[in-house]
């Protein structure tokens, strides 16, 4: 006889017990635990509708749950991502000795297609950048500050491709090291080192100048705020940056800071650095997440070719 398809208690327990190991041995950030929770949450009530759990899956279980990803309509990123969840669920089953096999480990999922990165041409960012130097020099007073620390969080992002969380949640100390380096503590608690160049830099010491002009005391953050969390969140960040976008004659829809964050990626790639480096300077845990801007070179030189090659284009004189 089936289940009523809800969680058993020991379903729901054993979920409580991989989200810790993932968040104590592995640092996953708080939206992939919840991903986590929510997939093995729709997983574990898919077994108890057909009458099993999570120790008693089989193969033919996890393919069907699977397959019920594609009735629904999920995207094919959706069940990617709902499979990673399962096999990793079951992977830690095994590994702690709780269950004998894990029976997702020979399931294959839909590959999903990793879209290309959005980015802006070097006239766009230009275009950007002087848009921003303009509002400083047209403002004065409490609207200067603003524009300067808007300056300075826009050059800083597109001279050291920051995650726009890391970003806005530098620390005023880390702006005052002197040393031309950023210490960054990245996604799981990573420390890096990231270099910022003079220009940057430059723009950092003239609004920590002007920070100072504007604090009672020594603040706490580079970018300090009036809001719960005292410092300036990324969605105001991603709305003044939206608004300078349109300033500069940009489409807004095209601009964002991960946009930005893959700019200073595809640039430092296009510009001869070392792939290893680019991937410690973004905090990517894995390579192949660095790889995806070599993608981006790869069909910039291939329009390329096709635009400006001559014996790229259809033979004219040639008679059908």
């Amino acid at each position: 006889m089936k289940s009523s398809g809800k969680n058993n208690g020991a379903d729901q327990r054993l979920i409580g017990r991989f989200l810790e190991m993932m968040s104590a041995e592995r640092g996953a950030a708080a939206n992939s635990l919840a991903a986590y929770g929510r997939d093995l949450q729709n997983y574990t009530e898919f077994l108890g509708a057909h009458g099993s759990s999570a120790l008693g899956a089989d193969t033919r279980l996890v393919k069907d749950f699977l397959s019920e990803a594609d009735r629904l309509g999920l995207a094919r990123s959706t069940a990617a991502r709902r499979l990673s969840a399962v096999k990793q669920f079951h992977g830690f089953l095994h590994g702690e000795g709780l269950a004998k096999e894990n029976p997702a480990v020979i399931v294959e999922g839909p590959r999903a297609n990793k879209p290309l990165p959005k980015i802006l041409s070097e006239a766009e960012m230009l275009a950007l950048l002087g848009a921003s130097d303009q509002k400083v020099k047209k403002s004065e007073g409490l609207p200067r500050f603003k524009a300067m620390r808007m300056q300075c969080l826009l050059e800083l992002l597109a001279a050291t491709g920051l995650r726009v969380s890391e970003l806005v949640g530098l620390s005023y100390r880390a702006a005052l090291a002197g040393d031309g380096f950023l210490t960054i503590k990245g996604k799981g608690g990573r420390e890096r080192m990231v270099p910022m160049s003079d220009r940057a830099r430059g723009f950092l010491i003239d609004y920590v100048k002007a920070l100072k002009l504007n604090s009672k005391e020594e603040p706490k953050h580079l970018f300090p705020s009036h809001g719960a969390k005292g410092q300036l969140t990324r969605q105001h960040f991603a709305l003044e940056l939206k608004s300078l976008a349109r300033a500069a004659g940009l489409d807004d829809e095209k601009v964002s800071p991960h946009v930005l964050r893959h700019v200073f990626a595809s640039d430092l790639l296009a510009h001869g650095a070392d792939l290893r480096a680019v991937q410690q300077m973004l905090g990517h845990a894995d390579i192949s997440t660095t790889q995806i801007y070599t993608h981006v070179q790869a069909s910039r030189l291939k329009e390329a070719v096709e635009n400006f090659h001559p014996l790229s284009k259809p033979d004219k004189t040639k008679k059908s």
